[in-house]
This record gives C-alpha cells, structure tokens and sequence, in this order.
C-alpha cells in the first residue's frame, strides 16, 4: 500500500461510507491505493431500506470477502413471491454461472458497518463524524484536488487533499452539487417508506412483492402507482414498505407514510402489521434512478451509486448497483494511477462513464420504458391480473426487473433479455 503523505492526504478521497463508498474504497485498497474513507455519521447508523437483497448483491458481498453464512447472522431467502391480481406466485431465484442461487437479509446498520470494516481492514482509512462541506478546486484548472470538513464532535475543521475523490454521498450529494453537476429530471425518481412490525412472519425464505397498492380509505377504492414489500428479518420482525414512482399523477399529492398505514390495515390481522406492534417511526427515502445525474467522471470527480443515480428503475434496487459501480470505478482508478502522465491518467478516467453506460445503459433505457408503462394504474392492474397467471412469463419477468441473467452461455430468457439491453440506446 502506498504510504501517507500526511493524515490528510491520499491517492483518492470517498466521500461517503455506505455500499458505494465502502465497496469503492476496499476495492482501491486491496489494490495498494492509500484511501481515506469519510463518513459524516457514526456507526452503527440507520438507513431507509428494504433490507432485502438480491442475488446481485451478493455476489457483490462475496468479492468482497464478507462472511455471509447464516451463522454470522444473515437471513437467506430462496426467491421472491409476488402478489397480485388475485394471483399469488412463488419464483426461486434462477440457477445461473454468473450469480448465486440465493438473496439475503440484514439490516442497513449493521449491513453498512460491515462493509466498512471490511475497507478498514483491506487498508482504507475510514474517519467517521466527518462531515465533508465545500469541494477545494484549483482555479487554473478547475479540478477537485481534495474536500474541507467538519471532524468530530468540537467539529474541528479540517482539509483532506487527493487528485481523485470518488461522491458516494447518497442522492442528495452535496459534493456532485458543489461541482456543477444537477438532477436531470427527465429520469425517473422514486420515493420508498418503511417500517418495523413484530410479527410472526419474521422467518419467511422468500422476498414478498405485492403489485398492486390499494388505497382504501376513500369512498372508492384507488389503485395507486408502485408496489409493496414484506421481508422478513429473521430477528422477530418485518421489515415493510412500498416504492412509488414519480411518474404518477398522485406522486406529489398524497402522504406516503399514510398510504403504507392504510395499506398495513388491510393486511390479516395474525400478521401483527398493526400500530401497536411497530417497533420505530416510519422513514422515508429518494430512489435516484437510471443515471439521474450525469456526467459519471469530470475533473477529477467519480460518482458512485445514489450520487450517480444508479438505483434499478425496474425494481428499485439500489445496493448491488451502488457496490458494483464502486468495484468498476475502483477498477478504472487503478489503472488511472498506474500511468505516467497527467494526460494518460485523464485518459484512463474518462473510460468510467463509457464502462457505466456499456454496463447499464440499454438495461436502464428499458427499464424507463417500463417505469412510464407501470406509472398508469390501469397498465400496472392489467399486468398484475394476466401476467401472473402465467409462470412461464413470471420468470422471465423476474429475471428482467432482478437484471439476473448469464451474459454468455444462458438460455433463450437470458438472451432475449440481453439482446434487448444491447440495442436499446445507452443513454
């Protein structure tokens, strides 16, 4: 590993130690990069989330040399089962080379802790309570040459230096801001609630997705745009929620926390899903989704995951995609370090959104196709009811809106799939 020049000073800065930040920054460190990891809270912190993840993640978890046995604590599921229409439907997730045949479930506090331990000990250096401000720019060039923050409790301020700092600073993204890079908002957005029930349903093997979200508390009964989630945890609860759309009309106009309330009411009672079984407040989250905000490398800034809009817009997945584009811009890093020159290096760097967009970016356009399809209750409905009622179709679906398929080698859904990602525009 190279030595530090000063405590304040490295070969790349992360700003933000969540599954993007944690991710990049181990990946940096194995390969022999001096990291400074900040992160402006303290673990074990919490985060809005479904607390479910898929096979993609992982995989993720996996390269990262994560103990994910059930013995150190993580629930695995077999696949998802999805409600709707009437229908109720079991799916395992698919048997393929590139992924394993199985999701798991931990909750983000401890979920986010563990990666970033796991870049501690790979080398990174993580300073938590770092509360990262304005970008330090040089005039001549206009380059990011390194952050000012906030440490501690006294709040002690202090500058960190690096030619390369990597936004992993969630949707709201403060550094991508300070540099000039906006939200485009020709990309979908989605907004996720959730919260904690004591319930019996705390063991399920299986990630439960309900397709249609009623609305039952007016005089008639409304379809609303998004979907519904039941994980169990494993420790006595369920984590529930739902993910909605801002491509519906009622995106704006109606209390999310509200809807999930009502919707949870409708639920069986021997569930537990009532108020006085909810162990903490309801929360809610943004869901930037399909590269939101955009260029992904400028002036010596990368953006990884939520800072780079990179959650799933066909279901509203964010982890694996937030810890694979960190393990690819570690990887274009890298090689950026390795050359000679300022002008080779830039060269190397500017590869990171090309390797984005060959990665996600026809997989992404479809799924933006499918967001404005799904924004209409009564397409969302008609899905719902037919759709289900056919296995053969569902598991297609699954391995489409997972993004879980063989790039070579794989069956005809595989390729179907593939073919449609590579000729859709990258945009």
């Amino acid at each position: 590993m190279t030595e530090p020049l000063s405590d304040n000073t490295a070969d790349v800065i992360v700003v933000g130690a969540g599954p993007a930040g944690s991710t990049t920054a181990y990946h940096l460190a194995r390969s022999g990069l001096d990291v400074l990891l900040l992160e402006k809270t303290e673990f074990p912190r919490e985060k809005v989330c479904g607390d479910g993840l898929t096979p993609r993640a992982v995989k993720q978890l996996v390269s990262m040399g994560i103990d994910v046995s059930e013995e150190a604590g993580w629930l695995r599921n077999k696949g998802l089962r999805i409600i709707g229409g009437g229908v109720r439907l079991q799916l395992d997730w698919p048997d393929l080379a590139s992924f394993p045949d199985y999701g798991l479930v931990r909750k983000r506090d401890d979920f986010d802790e563990q990666l970033a331990r796991q870049a501690q000990k790979a080398g990174a250096r993580l300073y938590e309570r770092c509360n990262v401000g304005a970008p330090i720019v040089d005039d001549r060039t206009g380059r990011i040459t390194g952050v000012k923050a906030k440490l501690g409790e006294e709040k002690r301020e202090v500058t960190f230096h690096a030619p390369l700092v990597v936004a992993a600073d969630g949707n709201s993204t403060r550094l991508s801001l300070a540099m000039g890079l906006h939200r485009r908002e020709d990309r979908p957005m989605g907004v996720a609630v959730r919260t904690y029930f004591t319930s019996p349903r705390h063991d399920d093997d299986y990630l439960e997705s309900w397709l249609e979200l009623w609305d039952r508390r007016g005089p008639q009964d409304r379809l609303l745009p998004g979907y519904g989630w039941i994980f169990g945890m494993g420790d006595g609860t369920s984590n529930v929620g739902l993910g909605v759309l801002n491509t519906s009309e009622s995106f704006k106009e109606l209390d999310w926390r509200e809807v999930l309330k009502a919707w949870c009411a409708s639920m069986p009672e021997d569930w537990g899903y009532t108020p006085d079984n909810m162990t903490g407040p309801i929360r809610g989250a943004a869901l930037p989704m399909a590269f939101n905000r955009q260029p992904h490398y400028t002036r010596g800034l990368l953006l990884v995951g939520d800072a780079g809009g990179l959650v799933n817009p066909f279901n509203g997945e964010g982890i694996a995609y937030a810890m694979e584009s960190g393990q690819l811009a570690a990887e274009v890093i890298v090689q950026a370090h390795a050359r000679a020159t300022p002008a080779q290096r830039e060269i190397a760097l500017r590869r990171y959104p090309r390797v984005l967009k060959d990665t996600y970016g026809g997989y992404y356009t479809l799924g933006r196709a499918f967001v404005k399809l799904i924004g209409n209750p009564k397409v969302m409905q008609i899905a719902a009811q037919r759709g289900l009622t056919h296995p053969m179709l569902m598991r297609f679906t699954l391995k489409l809106l997972a993004n879980l398929t063989d790039p070579t080698g794989g069956d005809a859904m595989d390729r179907i799939i593939n073919g449609l990602s590579k000729v859709a525009p990258k945009a």
